[in-house]
C-alpha cells in the first residue's frame, strides 16, 4: 500500500480523537504534538487562504528603542467558552493580550511591568491555561492563565478579565528562583506547564559566559495558592558548574503521573574540566514523578557536553506500535540532528542505540566522553561531515576559499571537541532541531520538523590573549563571529558561522529544511528546502531562491494534510503538503515570523494564526504583528 494512502488513513482515524475547535496548550496538547484535527483548510483549498485580520500589540510604538532586542515567539491559545473564548498571547515584554477570535479586536490586556534592562533578548513563547476545580463555577479566577516573565516572576491572572488572581502568591505574583540575580544571568522564555494541579516552570540561563552559572532548578507550584510543591536540580551534587536548565517547553502524561524535562548543557558550554563525568541529568530527557518531583527515569543523549547541544525542544508524546502492541512513546529531536524514540514509561529506547566513538579533547585536564549514543533509526536529519571537496560557493573564487578554510580546520566529524585550533561545528549551537521542535501527523507516527544545516566554527582562546576583543552578546546575530569569556576557566570561546567572502555558508544548500520522518519504520519520507535567500545577500533580489535559510520557530500539522510554518529569514509563512513536502501556499509578512503558529475553529470558520515580530539573533527588522488567515468562503 502506498505510504501516502497509509498516512492518510491513519490521520483520518485519529481526527475524531483530537480536538479541532481550540488550542489550549502551547503545543496543542500536553504532549506537544502540534496537531489539529481541523480540516476546513486543506490541501485542495489552501491556495485560497487570505488574511482574516491583523492585530498589532503596540510594542513597536511604545518601546521602539527596545524592539531590536526582542524575539517574538509567542504561540496563542484559544480558550474554551467557559473561560471567555478569547484568543490570548504574550508579547516579548510579557504583556498578555486577549482578542476576539473572529476579528482580532482587543478585549483586555495585562501588563506586568517588566523591568527594561540588560542585554538578554526579551521573549515570551506562550502562556498556560488551567481551570481550577477548587474555585466555584462562575467565580473570579476559576479559569486562570499563568505566565513567566523576563524578570523572573510567575503570574496568575483571570482568563476572562486579565485581573490578577489574589489567592495565588502575593496578589497573583510569585518570585521565581534567581530573583536576586540580574536578568542577564537568568530569565525565562518558554510557557509554564500545567498538569495535575501544578504549574511547573523552567528557566533560561546564560551558561557559557560563566563556569558557575545559576542552577537550572525546575519548580512546581500549587495552581491555586502558588505554594512550592517540589523542586528539581538537574546538576544535583555538581558544585563547580551551573545551568542544565530547562529552557524549552516541557510535556506531561497525567495518566502515567510523569512530567518530561528537556535539560540543557551544564556551564560553561565548551569547557568541562571543572565538571568531570557525564554530568547527568544534563543534556537529557528526565521524567519526574508529577506528585513528588523525584526522578523516575532519564535518558542522556549527550555525555559531558562540550558543544552546547542542549535538549532544545519539547518532548513529543505519541503511541508507537510494535508487534501489534501499542507502546506509550516519546520522540525527542536534538540539536545534533538525531530523533530518539523512547518508551515514555521507563526511558528505554525503542530503536537500538549504538555507541559512537568520538575524538578526545586536546585541552589539558579535559576528560571528554569516549563514546556518544546514536540511534540506528531514524537516520540523522543532516550530514555532519563536510570535507574540502564538498565546499560550496557561488563562484569558483569563494568556493575555493571555503575549501581552504575546511582544509585548515580541526574536522573529525560530529562531536569534535573545540581546541585552540579552529574547529568545524556541524551542526552548530543552533542545531539541527531547536525550540520549535516537531509536529506529529495525527496518530500516524510521522514527525514533521524543521532543521538547520549550515556549518559553524569555533575555538578556545587563552583568556589572556587580547581580552579587548571580547563580545558581550549571548549569541551572534545572523551567525556573526563573536568571542565571549568563560569566567572561571582559562579560556574564552569564539564561535560563528562558516561563510565564504560573500557571506554565504560554505556547505551545499539547503541551509534549512523540512524533514518528514516515519518513526514507526525509522525512515525519512521526504525532505524539502525551507526558505529563500533572496533577502540575505548584499542586494535583495526580486525573485525567490529556495536554498533554505537558518530558521527558528516550529510548525503545526492538521488533518487537512497541511503543515504550516514560518521560522525562516525571508518574511514568509508557508503551507506544505504533509505527504509530499510540496509547498502549496505562502504569504509575505512585514517581518520574519520566528514563532510557531496555531490553528482553531471559531463559529464554523478555521483560522491559522502566527506571530510576526522578528528575532534578535537574526539582525533583521522587528515588528509587533499577529496575523490570522482563513478561507474567504469557508
Amino acid at each position: 500500500m502506498p505510504v501516502r494512502l497509509i498516512v492518510s488513513l491513519l490521520a483520518a482515524l485519529c481526527s475524531a480523537q483530537v480536538a479541532a475547535q481550540g488550542w489550549q496548550y502551547y503545543g496543542g496538547d500536553q504532549g506537544g504534538r502540534h496537531y489539529s484535527a481541523a480540516s476546513q483548510i486543506n490541501r485542495d483549498n489552501v491556495s485560497e487562504l487570505a488574511v482574516a485580520w491583523v492585530h498589532r500589540s503596540g510594542d513597536q510604538q511604545r518601546l521602539p528603542e527596545w524592539m531590536g532586542n526582542t524575539s517574538a515567539q509567542s504561540t496563542p491559545l484559544l480558550l474554551p467558552p467557559d473561560a471567555g473564548e478569547s484568543l490570548v498571547y504574550c508579547t516579548p515584554f510579557n504583556r498578555i493580550i486577549a482578542l476576539d477570535p473572529a476579528t482580532g479586536a482587543e478585549r483586555w490586556s495585562h501588563d506586568p511591568g517588566v523591568k527594561l534592562a540588560g542585554e538578554r533578548p526579551f521573549r515570551c513563547r506562550g502562556v498556560a491555561y488551567y481551570e481550577e476545580p477548587r474555585v466555584a463555577q462562575g467565580a473570579a479566577c476559576r479559569h486562570r492563565l499563568y505566565s513567566n516573565t523576563h524578570d523572573r516572576r510567575l503570574l496568575a491572572i483571570d482568563a476572562r478579565t486579565g485581573e490578577p488572581c489574589a489567592d495565588f502568591g502575593e496578589d497573583g505574583i510569585l518570585a521565581l528562583h534567581g530573583s536576586d540575580q540580574p536578568a542577564d544571568m537568568i530569565s525565562t522564555s518558554s510557557a509554564p506547564l500545567v498538569a495535575s494541579g501544578l504549574v511547573i516552570t523552567g528557566s533560561t540561563v546564560v551558561d557559557f559566559h560563566y563556569s558557575r552559572a545559576p542552577r537550572g532548578t525546575v519548580q512546581a507550584f500549587d495552581t491555586l495558592t502558588g505554594e512550592l510543591r517540589w523542586s528539581f536540580d538537574p546538576l544535583q551534587d555538581q558544585q563547580h558548574s551551573g545551568g542544565s536548565n530547562v529552557w524549552a517547553p516541557m510535556s506531561a502524561d497525567e495518566e502515567l503521573g510523569l512530567v518530561y524535562l528537556p535539560t540543557s548543557a551544564p556551564s560553561p558550554d565548551y569547557y568541562g574540566v571543572n565538571r568531570p563525568g557525564n554530568n547527568a541529568y544534563a543534556n537529557s530527557v528526565v521524567a519526574l514523578d508529577l506528585a513528588t518531583g523525584s526522578v523516575r527515569w532519564h535518558f542522556q543523549h549527550v555525555r559531558h557536553d562540550l558543544w552546547d547541544y542542549d535538549t532544545p525542544a519539547q518532548p513529543i508524546l505519541f503511541d508507537w506500535t510494535r508487534d501489534g502492541k501499542t507502546i506509550p512513546a516519546l520522540a525527542q529531536p536534538t540539536k545534533q540532528g538525531f530523533v530518539f524514540v523512547l518508551d515514555r514509561r521507563n526511558g528505554e529506547s525503542l530503536w537500538e542505540i549504538t555507541e559512537q566513538p568520538v575524538p578526545p579533547s586536546q585541552i589539558p585536564g579535559e576528560r571528554s566522553a569516549r563514546t556518544q549514543p546514536k540511534p540506528i533509526a531514524p537516520p540523522p536529519l543532516l550530514d555532519s561531515f563536510l570535507m574540502p571537496a564538498q565546499a560550496w560557493g557561488l563562484t569558483f573564487w569563494d568556493r575555493g576559499d571555503c575549501a581552504r578554510q575546511l582544509d585548515e580546520l580541526d574536522n573529525l566529524g560530529l562531536f569534535t571537541p573545540l581546541s585552540e585550533k579552529l574547529t568545524l561545528m556541524l551542526p552548530g549551537s543552533l542545531g539541527g532541531a531547536n525550540w520549535g521542535g516537531g509536529a506529529m501527523l495525527g496518530d500516524s507516527g510521522v514527525l514533521l520538523l524543521n532543521v538547520n544545516t549550515a556549518p559553524f566554527t569555533g575555538r578556545l582562546i587563552p583568556a589572556s590573549a587580547n581580552p579587548g576583543e571580547r563580545d558581550k552578546r549571548d549569541h551572534p546575530a545572523s551567525g556573526q563571529r563573536m568571542r565571549v569569556p568563560m569566567q572561571g576557566t582559562p579560556y574564552d570561546v569564539e564561535i560563528g558561522a562558516m561563510v565564504s567572502p560573500l557571506g554565504i555558508p560554505c556547505s551545499p544548500p539547503p541551509w534549512g529544511k523540512l524533514v518528514a520522518v516515519d518513526l514507526q519504520r525509522g525512515v525519512i519520507l521526504w525532505e524539502q528546502a525551507l526558505g529563500s535567500v533572496h533577502e540575505l545577500g548584499p542586494f535583495p533580489l526580486p525573485f525567490h531562491i529556495n536554498w533554505g535559510t537558518p530558521n527558528l520557530g516550529g510548525g503545526i500539522a492538521t488533518a487537512g494534510e497541511l503543515f504550516f510554518i514560518g521560522a525562516t529569514m525571508d518574511r514568509q509563512v508557508r503551507a506544505f503538503d504533509t505527504h509530499s513536502g510540496e509547498m502549496l501556499w505562502k504569504y509575505t509578512l512585514p517581518v520574519d515570523a520566528t514563532a510557531t503558529p496555531m490553528t482553531y475553529t471559531y463559529k464554523g470558520r478555521q483560522y491559522v494564526v502566527i506571530n510576526a515580530g522578528g528575532h534578535a539573533m537574526f539582525g533583521r527588522d522587528h515588528g509587533d504583528y499577529l496575523y490570522a488567515f482563513a478561507l474567504e468562503s469557508p
